[in-house]
């Protein structure tokens, strides 16, 4: 199958799916050069193993949900291990994660969006771990729409928070520093996606490199501590993600100290 071949590759047997496939190469493939950017495809993979990953969050939501509607409305857990109980237990690992980063006031507001951070980006980083599968994360095509989704939501809660004066803090503490700091936080915003995107794609592409190399060496049990690293690393670089998410919309949110 190779590195790069995933189980939806036997897709292209159908005369329609390679049409469409074709077609999405032509429309959406990247055929201009700049710095680290080379011309690349577009890969219908990354998008079909990003929609098996969003039908199992929704599952395991479903499965969540409807544990809260027993009659001890999910108090009691489930005897046996399942779905339920590792969404349960995700869930609360999470909130409890964002309680400590910001505070217990704002914990329930922004736990729905780093709880759906925290199971996409893990999920999506952990499923290349599994033989025909690829992580795509380990691309900037989803990287970078995650990364501006965080981006807008950052700016969008600060104005909610403080209105059009929370574009103040862009200007320093005074006007005499005005030209200085404008344009130096401009820049650190506008970086603030890029790094995000970037470190999330370099450390899961190096991974899956990495595991891949030894598997096509040695596949029979050298591999599997480096798969083991390969985990640990798929959950430090979603932490580091939903980590630095709650870091950019707490400083978005504050309010100054007089």
């Amino acid at each position: 199958m190779g590195e790069h071949g995933t189980w939806f590759d036997y897709l292209n047997k159908f005369e329609s799916w390679r049409h469409f496939d074709a077609w999405a190469h032509h429309a959406l493939g990247r055929n201009w050069k700049f710095l680290m950017f080379d011309q690349n495809g577009w890969s219908l993979s990354h998008v079909l193993i990003t929609i098996l990953v969003i039908i199992f969050c929704t599952w395991g939501a479903v499965a969540f949900f409807n544990g809260l509607k027993g009659k001890d409305q999910g108090i009691v857990p489930p005897r046996t291990m399942n779905l339920r109980n590792v969404f349960e237990i995700t869930a609360e690992s999470v909130y409890g994660m964002v309680e400590g980063a910001m505070g217990e006031h704002n914990a329930a507001r922004f736990f729905p969006l780093i709880g759906t951070l925290w199971l996409f980006i893990l999920l999506n980083n952990l499923i290349g771990l599994i033989p025909g599968f690829v992580a795509p994360t380990d691309t900037l095509k989803t990287n970078v729409g995650i990364a501006l989704m965080v981006f807008l939501l950052t700016h969008y809660y600060g104005v909610k928070e403080h209105g059009l004066s929370y574009f103040k803090h862009f200007l320093g503490p005074s006007l005499a520093l005005a030209p200085l700091m404008l344009p130096i936080e401009l820049i650190s915003h506008v970086a603030r996606p890029m790094s995000l995107s970037v470190r999330l794609m370099g450390n899961m592409m190096a991974d899956h490199k990495v595991v891949m190399a030894f598997f096509g060496l040695v596949p029979f049990l050298i591999p599997i501590p480096f798969m083991l690293l390969g985990l640990l690393v798929c959950v430090v670089q979603a932490l580091v993600f939903c980590t630095l998410t709650m870091v950019y919309i707490g400083m978005a949110i504050e309010h100054e100290e007089h």
